[in-house]
């Protein structure tokens, strides 16, 4: 795990929505403590974000310089390959009930164990890849649940598009959303190459359409950590500045 300055502690989650143990890698900043609000960013690929993301240390920096509100980060990770699909894909086996342990398990959890804001608002969610389509479609369907979304080269097709067009109360969310101008052939977990450069400028065009709270950006690169790491940092800072 990456050294911050902030303690990250393991937690292990009963869901009954799964009917699975989950692991949660809960993130404390290092001046927490129980007499401050905190606003709650959940990961999922939450062992990436922490190692290859490096979000505890942009966390600890952000906060130490006063840029950033209090912010406690969980993340949590995937088993394998094919458990990250079950969970994270539109049409894994498992999404429904992911999304669903998300909302009215993990939350209810969190609001108990720490000082948290207790609001839509005060919750945000971030992934890449298929871990941003799962935030997305989580804060489409509780969106008085999470109210900020952090969209890292998102999976986007036709049910994604629509459940965004479906969506009537947009004021609610604000969103966060790059993808990468290289990221026209990207390897699935299906084995295919997909581009994925089309569907998020379509996204793009549906979001900015409903008038969401919404920052859009593409950068000159393709679907790896060697983009999104860098980009953490601006992220944080546009959805939880002071």
């Amino acid at each position: 795990m990456i050294a911050t300055k902030g303690k990250i502690t393991e937690h292990f989650f009963e869901s009954k929505e799964l009917k699975e143990t989950i692991q949660l890698l809960i993130y404390l900043p290092e001046s927490f403590s129980p007499l401050y609000k905190y606003s709650l960013l959940i990961a999922q690929d939450g062992r990436d974000y922490f190692q290859l993301g490096r979000i505890g240390r942009v966390a600890d920096e952000l906060m130490k310089d006063g840029e950033i509100e209090n912010l406690i980060i969980i993340g949590i990770p995937y088993k394998d390959v094919q458990d990250r699909r079950k969970k994270y894909h539109p049409d894994g086996e498992q999404n429904a009930a992911y999304i669903r342990f998300l909302a009215k398990e993990l939350v209810p959890f969190l609001d108990e164990q720490f000082p948290s804001y207790q609001m839509g608002m005060g919750r945000a969610l971030i992934g890449d890849s298929l871990g941003a389509t799962v935030s997305l479609m989580a804060a489409l369907q509780f969106p008085h649940t999470f109210g900020k979304v952090i969209l890292q080269s998102p999976y986007v097709n036709d049910e994604i598009i629509e459940a965004v067009v479906d969506f009537t109360q947009p004021h609610l969310l604000s969103l966060y959303h790059i993808i990468g101008k290289e990221e026209t052939e990207v390897k699935t977990t299906s084995n295919i190459m997909e581009d994925f450069l089309t569907p998020n400028r379509e996204l793009n065009i549906v979001i900015e359409s409903k008038a969401f709270p919404y920052f859009y950006d593409e950068f000159e690169g393709n679907h790896t950590w060697t983009y999104w790491q860098p980009d953490i940092k601006r992220a944080l800072r546009r959805m939880f500045s002071i």
